[in-house]
């Protein structure tokens, strides 16, 4: 993916890890994806954001992340997903009750240089940044992985009523968001798609 961004003129270093998105509402708890119906949902104003929460027959609401705590709190919008660091971090449990655990989306963070600048540098230096931000991209995964327990926790005492789909349900919603990931896959790459789910298809087992 990083490949990509070269035309761009950036140089991607390392993938950094935001965890999976989950949903948020201040209407009702989800325990099966037909609950998700109707509901306004936040989404990162971008094509694919939009087709997957239309695939939920849910309403996505396209909104800027500085707009969203107020537009829940105004019940302009009914819900949003993110990270739960994000969810913590930005006090969302203040107008939201219910949080599903979906876990739809994995959230990278890409490390990125520009290519200029990486250009300017002779193959000792670049060697010494590659390997720095690897090295750092360990560091910040556990981290992040090691938070998110208890992000999820102080969540909970924050008062949100915790949800987790059971395996039929999230099988349900994998299966409607086929549509959509076959809708991108020619834009995303087909050879990244397919090694992508055989990889989660492992994982899976």
């Amino acid at each position: 993916m990083h490949d990509k961004l070269q035309e761009k003129g950036i140089v991607g270093l390392a993938y950094w890890e935001l965890g999976f998105r989950n949903i948020t509402n201040s209407k009702r708890p989800i325990n099966k994806v037909e609950d998700l119906a109707g509901l306004k949902i936040r989404v990162i104003p971008n094509p694919i954001n939009l087709d997957w929460v239309k695939a939920l027959d849910a309403n996505p609401t396209p909104m800027a992340f500085t707009e969203v705590y107020g537009a829940m709190e105004s019940k302009a919008i009914d819900g949003q997903e993110n990270p739960l660091n994000v969810i913590l971090a930005n006090k969302f449990a203040e107008v939201q009750k219910h949080l599903t655990l979906t876990n739809h989306v994995y959230n990278p963070q890409s490390v990125i240089i520009s290519t200029k600048f990486w250009d300017g540098l002779n193959a000792a230096e670049k060697k010494i940044i590659s390997d720095a931000a690897n090295e750092a991209t360990q560091t910040q995964r556990k981290v992040a992985r090691d938070a998110a327990s208890g992000n999820l926790a102080d969540l909970k005492k924050a008062g949100m009523q915790v949800t987790e789909l059971p395996a039929a349900e999230m099988t349900k919603l994998r299966d409607k968001m086929k549509p959509v990931i076959a809708k991108y896959s020619a834009s995303v790459g087909e050879a990244t798609v397919n090694e992508m789910m055989a990889e989660l298809a492992k994982l899976r087992r």
